[in-house]
């Protein structure tokens, strides 16, 4: 079936070794998507857990897509869209839950909505308390200060949890873990970045979007449950350094050199302060408490990564050997 033949709606879900939290994804989505005609892409990054097998069985008609290693988030989900069919693609982790009536929410908006590229949805705790939603385009201010204080302090600027909307609104980007993209739009700004690994895809993409004069928006009343962490993994300290690595390649991408040179001075500078801080507490506690150890293992190891040129290979990309 092709777009012209009025499949509605794409979902691209990229799963590593997740296999219940994927499993328990597609069944929310078969649970409570009605009325709309949709496909559902796995594309899987090398999974061992047997992920790709319990797809198949539970959900025989799922595309499914396999490589042989950890492709990153970006890439992964850019193979899938460009086989999509459906005229939106709904991008989701594997540790959401979607709620009755969230996909039919963000796709009836975005049909009522024809300047609006992205829509994204409330992700919710299990208990139904609110997580952060929205995202701001990283500046100076975002990267260099505590970003709760930020919301704190300028609420319309930095629009957090704790701002209650009570209907849709436009913002600068939304959360990656549930995002409803119009396929027109992709057709017109381009895919996702590969230059980004994991972090920061859907924040990049979001700007490109507004560049190209479309328009992102947050819907209050679509619920996705969140399992935030539970397809952590492992792989605290490679995910952290993930992170800062995406953080430098917006910069350079998006941003003039005296900002990136304030960013890299001052976020040093404040790792530098962090470790000194870090240790003195733990040598209080006689390093007593796993979560402080555990700051203290993340800062030194920042460090190190930069005295080392901050090269992507301590990140989460396959190692060669």
């Amino acid at each position: 079936m092709g777009l012209e033949e009025g499949l509605d709606v794409s979902f691209i879900i990229v799963n590593l070794n997740t296999k219940g939290l994927l499993i328990d994804c597609i069944g929310s989505i078969m649970a409570t998507v009605r009325g709309l005609s949709f496909e559902i892409w796995v594309v899987d990054n090398g999974s061992s857990d047997g992920s790709v097998a319990s797809v198949r069985e539970s959900f025989p008609d799922a595309r499914i897509i396999e490589n042989g290693e950890n492709c990153g988030f970006a890439r992964a989900n850019n193979m899938a869209l460009r086989q999509m069919r459906g005229a939106y693609a709904l991008l989701l982790n594997t540790d959401t839950l979607l709620r009755d009536n969230a996909v039919a929410t963000m796709i009836g908006f975005l049909r009522e909505k024809p300047e609006a590229a992205v829509c994204g949805g409330q992700l919710l705790n299990e208990d139904g308390s609110r997580q952060n939603s929205i995202a701001n385009i990283p500046n100076l201010a975002t990267e260099l200060t505590n970003k709760s204080l930020l919301r704190r302090l300028f609420p319309s600027r930095y629009p957090g949890k704790e701002h209650v909307f009570s209907g849709p609104a436009e913002v600068e980007s939304v959360v990656g873990a549930c995002m409803c993209v119009r396929k027109t739009a992709i057709d017109d700004a381009g895919l996702l970045d590969e230059d980004y690994f994991f972090f920061f895809e859907e924040t990049d993409w979001c700007l490109r979007f507004r560049q190209r004069g479309w328009k992102v928006f947050f819907h209050p009343h679509a619920g996705i449950v969140h399992l935030q962490g539970r397809s952590a993994g492992r792989t605290f300290l490679r995910a952290r350094i993930e992170y800062w690595i995406s953080r430098y390649t917006f910069f350079r991408k998006h941003r003039p050199l005296m900002a990136r040179v304030i960013l890299r001075t001052g976020l040093f500078i404040k790792l530098l302060l962090d470790l000194s801080l870090s240790v003195v507490s733990n040598a209080f506690s006689f390093f007593a408490s796993a979560k402080k150890r555990r700051k203290l293992a993340l800062y030194a190891v920042l460090l190190l990564w930069h005295f080392a040129g901050c090269p992507a290979s301590w990140g989460l990309r396959p190692r060669r050997t």
